[in-house]
């Protein structure tokens, strides 16, 4: 693996997930790198215009075009755009935040978002991520991700974010076979301690697992509105965005 690549893309990373500039030394410092290579990274960033020196004072930050490679990329995913009409149903029908997101690793990231018209409603931007075992996207992505349950997440210990994470490996196992059960995830307040969610797999044609969509909103109205009923709706929509699918790739 080419080591000068990789922690190019590690810089870029961090620069991408930081709302402003970050100075040499920090990013030195995150990297495990000495400044020197990272300034040598950074230089080869700028003349690439993927990075910016900021008002050229030594710290720097990502610059748009960044946001134009995901965008790109955003484009080319068949079922962000097959899953468009079956969110709106689901913004329609529940009122709530609808969320489609993808796994990165242990985290979810989303790659499309419907804003609930309540004045008080779950906060998100599309490129956000999350831990995946925290919230209800997440966990649908790791109950049907090809490695066994048991073996996920074990690279790190797993952080309580709120007094209802599910921060125990065993207690996640159990969690997730319920999911597989169940056919949808359930997120009681475990990433933000007022944010409920609910999710349910999309498949492509040979039942393949691409995407989760759901909705999050604030715990009481979600209670008040029903998560059964709210489950039913989650669970729709997403076959809806899976027959979609289904029909655009040929049944595949």
């Amino acid at each position: 693996m080419n080591n000068t690549l990789v922690k190019g893309l590690r810089l870029l990373e961090l620069l991408s997930a930081r709302d402003g500039a970050i100075g040499v030394s920090e990013l030195a410092a995150e990297l495990g790198v000495g400044r020197s290579n990272v300034h040598r990274l950074l230089q080869a960033l700028v003349e690439m215009g993927y990075a910016v020196n900021e008002g050229g004072r030594g710290s720097y930050r990502a610059t748009l075009k960044v946001w134009e490679l995901g965008a790109q990329a955003l484009h080319r995913l068949d079922f962000r755009e097959a899953s468009a009409q079956a969110m709106r149903w689901l913004l329609a029908e529940s009122n709530e935040t609808v969320h489609l997101s993808v796994l990165s690793g242990d985290e979810v990231v989303y790659i499309d978002k419907l804003d609930s018209p309540e004045p008080v409603r779950a906060y998100s931007v599309i490129g956000g991520r999350a831990p995946a075992y925290c919230v209800a996207t997440g966990k649908v992505l790791l109950a049907w991700r090809d490695e066994a349950p048991a073996d996920l997440l074990t690279v790190r210990k797993l952080q309580g974010f709120t007094p209802d994470t599910i921060a125990d490996t065993a207690q996640l196992a159990n969690e997730l076979a319920k999911v597989r059960q169940q056919g949808y995830a359930i997120n009681r307040g475990e990433w933000r301690a007022s944010v409920w969610g609910i999710a349910a797999p999309v498949r492509v044609g040979n039942g393949r697992l691409v995407a989760a969509m759901g909705i999050s909103g604030p715990a009481t109205r979600i209670r008040a509105r029903g998560v059964r009923r709210l489950s039913a709706l989650v669970v729709e929509a997403a076959q809806q965005a899976s027959r979609t699918l289904g029909t655009r790739n040929g049944g595949a």
